[in-house]
């Protein structure tokens, strides 16, 4: 099994398009072979944002989203780390990631330090499907 932490703003596009890349990887969490780490922290930005009415996702979708991700995944509790991150926000993704040794699914490259294990939806996809 791989764990997967998945940036917020990859749960947005899976939402927003069924023919996108996040999508497809959202849609293979079920099937065992991925799971979702999360912590608390993550869970309440996945909520937050993805609540925002700018995006105009049905409540059901997101709850159902979040659900699936419980259900599938596995909270972690970590120690704030001590790296220079590009975006402070992001700490937790990179924490959760390096806690478990998953690999960090993000939209925004830049906002995290260039690391083998953070890599775009697509390339992910190409590596591991």
């Amino acid at each position: 099994m791989i764990n997967l932490v998945i940036d917020t703003n990859v749960l947005v596009s899976a939402l927003w398009s069924e023919n996108g890349t996040p999508y497809k990887i959202m849609q293979m969490i079920p099937n065992g072979r991925f799971k979702i780490c999360f912590c608390e922290d993550i869970m309440i930005e996945y909520k937050t944002v993805l609540s925002r009415p700018n995006f105009g996702f049905k409540t059901s979708q997101v709850d159902n989203l979040l659900l699936k991700i419980v259900k599938f995944g596995k909270n972690i509790n970590v120690n704030k780390s001590s790296i220079v991150m590009p975006d402070e926000d992001d700490r937790k993704f990179y924490d959760v990631a390096k806690e478990s040794g998953a690999i960090l699914i993000t939209g925004n490259l830049k906002h995290f330090p260039k690391e083998k294990f953070i890599m775009s939806p697509k390339d992910f996809l190409l590596k591991y499907i």
